[in-house]
């Protein structure tokens, strides 16, 4: 166990609403910003956190970004809300492409045979008929790498 104290924490104000929430989850990263906590890109102006941990649903969503919602474009908000989520809940925060993509490193990692087809469309030979699956869109600054089990990896 790493000892994290409890100022080192930054949570979701999940006493708000959605877009309240995000709007002072924003606040705060960019006050981490001001006073240095937190890098910006000098690639983007976007923070730049060093790892990034993300998982991706059976939908090839991560975070809270799902195929063909107009959030997946998101290009100068840090954090945004989400309110008609395909998943429950109905209601999220989430960070945006930029923020994301800004990360140094990235661990994607990916579990269960349900899956497989959306792993199979971003890393093998698997296609997609509409656009391009958010997973997709995962293209950090520094590394990406993948954790997969052998559920996820069974059609590659």
């Amino acid at each position: 166990m790493v000892p994290i104290t409890t100022g080192n924490v930054y949570a979701i104000n999940d006493a708000l609403s959605a877009e309240a929430a995000a709007d002072d989850y924003e606040t705060c990263l960019k006050h981490l910003v001001k006073i240095k906590t937190v890098d910006l890109s000098e690639a983007s102006g976007f923070p730049k956190f060093d790892l990034m941990l993300l998982g991706m649903g059976p939908d090839g969503h991560v975070a809270s970004l799902f195929p063909g919602h107009p959030l997946v474009h998101e290009s100068k908000q840090w954090v945004t809300s989400i309110k008609d989520s395909p998943k429950p809940p109905p209601e999220r925060i989430t960070f945006t492409f930029p923020v994301i993509n800004s990360s140094a490193n990235i661990a994607l990692v990916v579990a269960g045979a349900g899956k497989a087809h959306a792993v199979n469309v971003a890393l093998g030979s698997g296609q997609n008929s509409d656009s391009l699956l958010p997973v997709q869109m995962v293209s950090p600054e520094g590394e990406l790498t993948w954790f997969l089990d052998s559920g996820a990896a069974s059609k590659l």
